[in-house]
C-alpha cells in the first residue's frame, strides 16, 4: 500500500519533538532558526535572524552553510509554512546528526498569525 505525503509527516512527527510558536519565540536569540521554505516564501517575510535552506535542497546544503558548519549539536528550530516540510526536515536532520533539532508547530503561518515579529 502506498502512503501519501500527509503519511509521512505524521510519521515523521512520531520521532521528532515539536514546539509551540511561543517556545519558539524564546529560543530566538539563543537558537539557529532555520527557514525550510522555497526563497520566495522566505523573502516575503521569515522569523528574525532565520537562515533560509530550502527543503528540496536541504540535505545537499546543510552541512556546506556557514551558520551550520561544525554545529551539529546546536539547538536548531526548523520551521517551513504549516509545520509539515519543517516535520520533514527535522526528521532528516537528526538522521544526519543534528541532535538538538526541533520543527516549530504550525509555522510560519502560525507564527504571523500570533502577531510575533517578521522581517
Amino acid at each position: 500500500m502506498a502512503i501519501n505525503a500527509q503519511d509521512l509527516v505524521a510519521a515523521a512527527k512520531q520521532q521528532i519533538s515539536e514546539i509551540d510558536v511561543a517556545a519558539a519565540r524564546e529560543r530566538l536569540t539563543t537558537n539557529l532558526i532555520l527557514d525550510v521554505r522555497e526563497p520566495n516564501e522566505f523573502a516575503a517575510g521569515h522569523l528574525p535572524g532565520a537562515v533560509n535552506i530550502p527543503r528540496g535542497v536541504l540535505e545537499f546544503q546543510i552541512c556546506g552553510h556557514p551558520a551550520f558548519q561544525g554545529r551539529q549539536q546546536a539547538p536548531t528550530v526548523v520551521y517551513c509554512q504549516g509545520g509539515g516540510r519543517s516535520a520533514l526536515a527535522t526528521q532528516v536532520l537528526q538522521q544526519m546528526g543534528y541532535s538538538a533539532t526541533v520543527s516549530m508547530a504550525g509555522g510560519f503561518k502560525a507564527w504571523a498569525e500570533s502577531g510575533l515579529p517578521v522581517e
